[in-house]
Parts: C-alpha cells; structure tokens; sequence
C-alpha cells in the first residue's frame, strides 16, 4: 500500500507540472483552478502516505486496539481539501465570470491537460480499488480525491471546446462553477465517512446482518445471546458479544463453543482484520442480565424479572 501511495505522491507532481503548462499557454481559468486542485491532491497524498504508515503499526502499549483510526482523520482531511478545492475552483470562476478572456493555443493545452488527466485516471481506478480491497478509507479517499480531479479536467475541457466552437467566452467559468459543485458533494461525502468511523459506527448492514445469522446458528436452548456491539476501525472490524450457557458447564466446555463462534465470525467478515470479545456468563443468573447496556446495571430483583424476556431478546 505504501508503494502506491507513493507513486501517487509522484503522479500528483507530474500533474501539477502538466496542467500549470496548460494554463500558461491558454490563460483559462478552468485550467488554472484544474491546476490548483492538483496542488491539494499532492497535499492529500503526502498526508495520505503518512497516515497509511502509521496506520498499519502494530498495537503498542499507548494504542493497544492499533492505530487504524488514523485513516479517518486523513479522510476527514481530503474531505476538508476537497471543499478547498471547490471553493478555489468558484473563486477563480466568478472572477472570470465578470470579466472574461479571450482562450490562446488551445489545442496545446487540451492536449497536455488530457495527459495529466489520464495519469490521475489510472491513478484514482487503483487506489479505489486497493482501498476497498485492504480495507483502507485512506487509500480509497484518496482515489476519490484524484477522481473528482479527473472529472474537473473533463469538465474544463469540455467548456473550453464550447468556448471554441460557441465563442462565447463566459461557458469557461460556467463549466468550472458546476465542476466545483459536483466536488463539493465528494467532499462532504469524505468527511460524513471519516465523522462516523471516529464515532465509532457500527458495521455497514451487510456485515450486521452476516455477524447476526452466525449468532442465530448457534442459538439454542442452552446458548443464548446478548449485548452484540459491533464498529470498524479502518481495516479492523470489532464484534463484542455476551454468550449465555448453563452455569454448570464446564469451563473448557464453555471455551470450546465460543471458540466456535468466534471461528464462524471471523469467517462471516473475511475483508480485512476482525477483532472478536465474548463474554461467558451463566444463563440461570439474573446478573447475567444486568448488563445488557453499554453501562452496566447493578442486579437486583428488577433485572431477575426482567430475566426470561431477555433469554427471548
């Protein structure tokens, strides 16, 4: 992953080179704000390289449950830069706006604009895909990060044809004003992802629904679920369980079916790594009961009540 991070480090570059020569010969303000989005992409593939090395550390003492969280804040971050982005793209274009000018070479600079736009093309598609394949929001926000620069060059291309065949000089930073709309919707996106990661939200539905119809497998008259809590951590998922058994089993009976079940969540979540605490505890005992909720309840003659309807829930 390291690896391509750092290629993408050295394709952000070459973009920046490429589309602020287009700029330079055409004098297109959808060029120059496509150039200086490319400027915030090398920005995000800086940290993004930073991020990922920290991030794939193994636990120490400081950070015993390992430090993939840290793809979040790079992703809040992209989120944040892309918004920058935009609001560059819509300054530049409301300037122009006002008071257009006349596109030189423009055919030269397409040109050298679509070479950079290829390069972030093949870039985006295998970050995407590796970041969905590890796991890891940083890579995959990254990816989206350099493809909603593609889409910016496209559109600023396409403006610049129009302003060519139309003569109208306006649609340049008409084209750019709603490339930079489209971005913010990218980048809001980014930063909704990274705010629920570090709330800790629960796994997607689909991974819910999977750790669910493990537990139901194994439900019976003698083993009994409850307070399932379920978050991801980057690449991490964690499932926490309390698995109810009679009391009078014994203790290596006890192990040999949680083990059992933890074997079968593992396997129900097989993209990334899957973090597993379970909780022995007898079914007969009301306490057993109390702690259902996040913060525990003392036992007491309320929860012995409550007791039977809980082994059902």
């Amino acid at each position: 992953m390291i690896r391509l991070v750092r290629l993408s480090v050295l394709a952000a570059v070459a973009t920046i080179a490429l589309k602020t020569a287009a700029w330079a010969v055409t004098g297109s303000v959808g060029l120059l704000s496509d150039a200086a989005e490319s400027l915030v992409n090398l920005v995000a593939a800086l940290v993004a390289l930073f991020v990922v090395h920290w991030s794939t550390q193994p636990p120490d003492e400081e950070h015993a449950y390992g430090h993939e969280k840290a793809g979040y804040l790079s992703a809040g971050l992209e989120g944040g830069l892309i918004l920058l982005a935009a609001g560059t793209i819509g300054y530049g274009a409301v300037d122009r706006l006002i008071d257009p000018q006349e596109l030189d070479s423009v055919g030269i600079g397409l040109a050298v604009s679509a070479v950079a736009t290829v390069i972030n093309l093949v870039m985006a598609r295998a970050l995407i895909r590796t970041g969905r394949a590890y796991a890891s929001i940083t890579l995959e926000a990254d990816g989206r990060h350099l493809l909603t620069d593609v889409w910016t060059s496209v559109g600023v291309a396409v403006g610049i044809v129009l302003v060519v065949v139309t003569g109208w000089e306006r649609l340049d930073p008409i084209i750019a004003l709603l490339v930079a709309a489209n971005i913010v919707v990218t980048g809001v996106g980014l930063i909704r992802r990274s705010t629920s990661g570090l709330m800790d939200k629960a796994l997607e539905p689909d991974e819910l629904a999977r750790v669910t119809a493990v537990l139901d497998r194994h439900r019976c008259a003698e083993v009994e679920f409850h307070a399932l809590r379920t978050r991801r951590s980057g690449p991490r998922a964690f499932v926490s369980v309390h698995v109810l058994v009679p009391g009078s089993w014994s203790v290596q009976h006890g192990h040999d079916v949680i083990e059992g079940i933890e074997a079968d969540l593992r396997a129900a979540i097989p993209h990334g790594l899957t973090t597993i605490f379970t909780h022995l505890e007898p079914i007969e005992d009301p306490v057993s009961f109390a702690d259902r909720d996040l913060d525990r309840r003392d036992g007491g003659p309320a929860d012995a009540a409550a007791a039977p309807d809980a082994r059902r829930g």
